[in-house]
């Protein structure tokens, strides 16, 4: 239904009644939503979900594909893991309130994004430069899941991803980028990808269980708390590393880049954000730790091979560079925690890559500073903290802070070498909208004294490039409200001041403004 978005939203083009265009298209996407849902709810069918349960949906995150606490309530409900028993081995009907074992399930969301950049000065512009006049685009997503019970404790999943549309200027000249609904590769007709392609076994270690709830990349049912947790094939790091009850999901939450991921992580992913790994955790009552190996595209902010099969039409570009030569891993420790009962976590995660990279110190000799005449098997490490703090049952605060050794060019995610952030998310039930969230948080990011003379030089990064540079660090403040239109349906308003894009005191302050609409089910 709320695929109709993708005939009736063509791309935005700049220029003086953008604004103007741009509240149309807002105001007939938000009209084709209420139809649709309207319809729906008219019919004399029960909710199709397809699953074995009633329990609500929400979006997938880290918490889909693993469990982030053990026995404690966050924002998005019970914790979710991976292995329950099978179906079998449990009652017909289990007692009430005990979810129930599903053998399978499907769900589907979509998310349309519209922002506008109001115009600014610049003393300069570049090859990756944000233009200074207005300019407003539009991003589409449609997600269909699938999951499946293979055996006891192993589920498999899948998720089809149909995108269509563009980030401001193409997702460039902004690092800490206003809209993770923008991919690097927009399309005005929509693209499809197969984004994720997963098997997860769950070991149970025995003792004490929790729930499991239903949602698009978990089956509900029951598991030990004390397990291993083994997941292989396609999807994204992000599934895994790195997440936050409060600044995880650009779909319900914040938008900017920075506040879904750290961004001095480069985290591995092709230009969709997904690549084929393997990772392993050991999930205790108060701590966990992961393990993540990834396969890296051969090419800076490339496709990986399997895109050129996975993806819709293909990518005859798409590669990845020799399996033992060319890799990403991660390594995260998790400690849980409660003050007076509200609940916190604080994870530490390093990382280190290895590929063809470009250096920037190199990049200063070759001809046009082309980074790309210097590549050679180098390595990337860095470091990162994501601290959360539930405060009262309806507000929590969370802080993510990173670095990395800023030596070697950006390679899958952005230019930043160094980060800092701090937010808070409010629910409504202080002004009796108790699904509605209200969010506030800045970012602070800042690149290598390397990196900062490759781009003075006219260097170019996977975002950044002005030609030029007078350096300063890229700081942004976000604002958002998210509410309850209806069952399926929610709508944001959200606002980005960015001060020195792309790390240039010479270009902005800009104003970035965006509507959101998410449909799920």
């Amino acid at each position: 239904m709320f695929l109709l978005c993708f005939f009736i939203s063509p791309s935005s083009p700049a220029g003086a009644q953008t604004l103007l265009k741009a509240a149309h298209r807002a105001i007939l996407c938000a009209l084709v939503c209420f139809f649709c849902t309207f319809a729906s709810a008219q019919t004399d069918l029960p909710d199709i979900n397809l699953r074995a349960d009633a329990a609500g949906t929400s979006n997938p995150s880290a918490d889909d594909m693993r469990s982030n606490d053990s026995g404690a309530d966050d924002a998005k409900g019970p914790t979710r893991g991976k292995g329950v028993s099978t179906p079998a081995e449990l009652p017909s009907k289990p007692a009430e309130g005990t979810p129930q074992v599903q053998s399978w399930n499907f769900h589907v969301q979509s998310t349309a994004v519209e922002q506008v950049n109001a115009p600014f000065s610049a003393k300069y512009s570049g090859t990756n430069s944000l233009p200074t006049s207005v300019e407003g685009r539009e991003t589409l997503s449609l997600d269909m899941y699938a999951g499946y019970r293979l055996w006891n404790g192993a589920e498999f999943h899948l998720d089809i991803l149909t995108w269509q549309g563009y980030g401001l200027n193409s997702a460039l000249g902004i690092d800490d980028f206003p809209s993770g609904e923008a991919y690097k590769v927009g399309t005005h007709p929509p693209h499809s990808n197969i984004a994720r392609f997963f098997i997860r076994q769950t070991i149970g270690l025995s003792g004490e269980k929790e729930d499991l709830v239903d949602d698009p990349l978990t089956l509900s049912g029951r598991q030990d708390i004390s397990r291993l947790t083994i997941t292989i094939g396609r999807f994204s790091a992000k599934d895994i590393f790195d997440t936050n009850t409060y600044a995880n999901d650009q779909r319900t939450q914040f938008m900017n880049w920075t506040l879904v991921a750290n961004g001095a992580w480069d985290y591995p992913a092709d230009s969709l954000g997904y690549t084929t790994g393997l990772t392993v955790e050991l999930n205790q009552p108060k701590w966990s730790v992961r393990y993540g190996f990834f396969q890296v595209p051969n090419q800076r902010n490339g496709s990986t091979a399997e895109d050129q099969f996975l993806m819709w039409p293909g990518n005859d570009s798409a590669g990845d560079g020799r399996f033992w030569h060319n890799w990403a891993m991660a390594l995260e420790a998790e400690r849980r925690y409660s003050i007076k009962a509200h609940p916190g976590t604080v994870r530490i995660l390093s990382y280190i890559n290895q590929a063809n990279m470009g250096s920037y110190r190199a990049a200063l000799s070759a001809p046009g500073t082309n980074i790309d005449l210097t590549h050679a098997l180098r390595h990337s490490y860095g470091h990162g903290i994501n601290i959360e703090q539930e405060i009262t049952k309806d507000i929590g605060v969370f802080a993510r802070l990173g670095k990395n050794d800023g030596h070697n060019e950006a390679w899958m995610f952005t230019d930043i070498n160094s980060t800092a952030s701090f937010g808070a998310s409010v629910k409504g039930a202080y002004w009796h909208r108790p699904e509605d969230t209200i969010g506030l948080a800045s970012v602070i990011s800042g690149t290598s004294k390397a990196s900062q003379k490759f781009l003075e030089a006219g260097g170019t990064g996977i975002l950044a490039g002005d030609g030029n540079l007078n350096y300063a660090m890229e700081k942004v403040l976000e604002t958002y409200y998210d509410c309850k239109i209806m069952k399926h349906l929610r709508g944001a308003l959200d606002y980005q001041f960015i001060a020195n894009p792309a790390f240039n005191k010479d270009r902005g302050p800009v104003s970035v403004f965006g509507t959101r609409f998410h449909y799920e089910f």
